[in-house]
């Protein structure tokens, strides 16, 4: 099977995923993998924080992460945009919640060359200044680009 992805320089944000083949419409294309990690771990160790604005951390659920920092692999270079063409998706372990899953997928049809996206949905627990939102800037160049990867709270 021929490799559908390729790691290069990104227009978006330092390193990016890049189609290296068609990829189709509900296409999974990778795994986000990465050490899993509790909140409070994460929270207390190095592997970024809200000053940061770069993160490898996915949210599991209420008590787990994927770090991608520590055994991660290249679905941490996909950057985010307000039009992505991926998404995550969750797959839930009910029986050990540590061992759920999050894979990349295609939500529409993708050309070679073309950057793999997804929305990161971030919303940070504190209050989002102007401060963090330009910390947090996206570099999407979408039309309807909202200038930051923090999404409002609800």
């Amino acid at each position: 099977m021929p490799k559908k992805i390729v790691t290069r320089k990104s227009a978006i944000h330092g390193n990016g995923v890049f189609a290296a083949a068609p990829i189709a419409k509900g296409e999974r294309v990778i795994e986000y993998k990465g050490r899993r990690r509790s909140h409070e771990d994460v929270d207390g160790g190095d592997s970024g924080d809200i000053e940061s604005g770069h993160t490898f951390l996915f949210t599991l659920n209420e008590d787990w992460v994927i770090d991608a920092n520590y055994e991660g692999n290249a679905a941490r270079w996909i950057n985010h945009s307000c039009a992505p063409n991926c998404e995550a998706v969750l797959v839930e372990n009910e029986d050990d919640p540590k061992r759920s899953r999050v894979f990349i997928e295609a939500i529409r049809a993708i050309r070679p060359d073309e950057e793999l996206t997804y929305d990161y949905g971030i919303t940070l627990s504190v209050r989002h200044t102007a401060r963090l939102k330009k910390l947090w800037a996206c570099r999407c160049g979408a039309k309807n680009c909202t200038g930051t990867m923090l999404k409002p709270k609800r």
